[in-house]
């Protein structure tokens, strides 16, 4: 079934010039306008080009969807397939499926709307051509990962996003952002050489670097030792972008110093490149070096869900001088704990599980950094303390729908049934309660375990956040300064601290709440109608699990 009916070349052109589109809207940034595009702005001007090329990807990304046939997910759709480097065996090789759909579609939304919300909000830095033109490179980058099939074209795509970031932190990030963009890089290169390796050895034993057709062989090419090297290999460099613990100290760093929009597609985007690998590489096409790493990837996935977990509650406390967005960031440790947990487990529960809840956590974290941002913006800073003062600055008395805004992500994140965040997690939970045949019971419904408790301090550090940004804290009377000690009524302003009084803040702006709704509204439907997605990835899921064989 298809929402309408469209050919299988204009699905061809549509996926081809999703993936080429915003490379040549980044060249075109660079270029002069020309003159009747001008405006009397030219920094606008370059502005409006990033909203208009990000919004026509987005177009062609929901038309490709509309014209997708939702009654056989699991077949690759939309396909090309074109000899580039025939001495290697290297083909331009497109195509979507069930799994990788949602994230084609996830990722052109994020980034027209970091694109939308930039043409307003454009962060403190050089050229807006230069931020413009990355922003382009880094969508194109991501989205050629979610439809290439060819290993080595994979590959590419995977390390195309690592500069347009770096650049994106060094140039245009807060505090500390050379540092943190210079461990973005090395740590993310260093295990993309461990995984070029691992995709070499797979391509060169099976006499072929085609994702489909090593799917559909499931490992039978390859002997057990090969495979186990080759998911050591490539599954170092897939972790390191996921981020696992305990290869992810990268990633708090990097989101604290990053810019909004950055924080916004590192953390709903470039993380799901590295779950994405693990699903659409290692699960099929080396399913007996899975077997023998699983134990151990869910091992590393479950202490993730809890370091992470402990480490957002550390940063929570009262006089830690916590960072939001590094919380934010720590948190995003534990979310993808889970998806490698649903991915360990080998099974299409666990597995539909991960997939749901990378999509669920590109929403919800998403609008969790696009709201952070904003509260620095007003406030001039992102400390905890700073922001929980006895000083008025509680958010719900303040800019009270932009407090609400935040409990409705924070709740969202937290797993409350009914939003997208609860689904991901719960079919992970199922998927470790009864692993695939031949990995340990016992192990997993320890993991099990383990990772439902992860999902109580979660909601612990989330409720704090919540309690002490939106509502303040209260200062004990015997604190006060004698002066402050006699009642006053409950409507006159708060005197100033030493610190100064907090500023007078502006709830969500139009174009704020532009950016804002569509993350929230997904957020809902997915929570109410999980099908949605499920019905997508399940058919390809079992497809995959099963060696290509529906």
């Amino acid at each position: 079934m298809t929402v309408i009916d469209i050919s299988p070349s204009v699905m061809q052109f549509l996926l081809a010039f999703i993936v080429v589109a915003p490379l040549l809207g980044a060249v075109a940034a660079l270029l002069p306008a020309p003159p009747g595009l001008r405006g009397k702005n030219p920094d606008q001007a370059v502005l409006r080009h990033g909203v208009t090329v990000t919004g026509a990807v987005l177009i062609a990304a929901i038309v490709l969807a509309t014209g997708f046939d939702h009654d056989q997910p699991a077949t690759m759709q939309a396909t090309t397939d074109i000899s580039w480097i025939p001495a290697l065996g290297v083909r331009i090789h497109l195509g979507i499926d069930g799994i990788s759909l949602p994230l084609l579609l996830l990722t052109a939304l994020l980034t027209f709307l970091c694109a939308l919300y930039s043409y307003f909000k454009l962060p403190a830095g050089p050229s807006p051509k230069a931020f413009i033109a990355l922003v382009l490179v880094l969508e194109s980058g991501t989205l050629a990962t979610f439809a290439v099939l060819d290993l080595l074209l994979f590959f590419l795509a995977f390390e195309m996003v690592l500069i347009p970031m770096y650049f994106l932190i060094a140039r245009w990030g807060g505090d500390q952002r050379r540092a943190a963009a210079w461990k973005f890089i090395l740590y993310t290169l260093l295990g993309s050489v461990v995984m070029l390796l691992g995709l070499l050895l797979i391509g060169l034993k099976s006499g072929t670097f085609d994702m489909v057709a090593l799917a559909t062989d499931n490992g039978r090419g390859l002997t057990t030792s090969v495979q186990v090297i080759a998911v050591l290999a490539i599954g170092v460099g897939l972790a390191v972008k996921t981020p696992m613990w305990p290869l992810h100290s990268w990633l708090p760093d990097a989101h604290t110093a990053a810019p909004t929009v950055g924080s916004v597609l590192l953390a709903g985007v470039l993380l799901k490149m590295g779950t994405y690998g693990f699903v659409r590489i290692l699960l099929p096409i080396a399913p007996d070096g899975m077997r023998t790493f699983a134990p151990y990837l869910a091992a590393f996935a479950v202490v993730g869900i809890v370091y992470g977990s402990l480490a957002c509650l550390a940063l929570a406390r009262n006089g830690a001088k916590g960072d939001l967005k590094r919380l934010i960031a720590y948190s995003s440790v534990g979310h993808m704990g889970f998806v490698l947990l649903g991915i360990a487990t080998m099974t299409p529960t666990g597995v539909n599980g991960a997939l749901f809840a990378n999509i669920a956590h590109g929403l919800i974290t998403g609008l969790l950094f696009f709201l952070v941002g904003a509260i620095k913006d007003r406030y001039g800073t992102a400390d905890l303390d700073t922001l929980a003062g006895a000083t008025g600055a509680a958010l719900y008395g303040r800019a009270p729908r932009l407090g609400a805004l935040l409990a409705f992500a924070a709740v969202a994140s937290l797993g409350l049934p009914g939003l997208a965040g609860f689904w991901g997690e719960m079919l992970t939970l199922f998927g470790a309660y009864s692993p695939a045949e031949g990995l340990s019971r016992p192990a997993f419904r320890t993991f099990m375990a383990i990772g439902a408790f992860g999902t109580l301090l979660t909601a612990a550090y989330m409720l704090i956040v919540v309690r002490r940004v939106c509502m303040g804290e209260h200062t004990p009377h015997s604190q006060l300064p004698p002066d402050d000690r006699t009642p006053r009524p409950a409507d006159a302003p708060v005197r100033p601290t030493a610190a100064g009084s907090p500023p007078q803040l502006a709830d969500i702006q139009t174009y704020e709440a532009a950016a804002w709704t569509p993350l929230a509204a997904l957020t809902v439907l997915a929570g109410l109608w999980p099908a949605i997605l499920l019905g997508l990835t399940d058919p390809a899921v079992q497809k995959l699990l099963a060696g290509g064989k529906s």
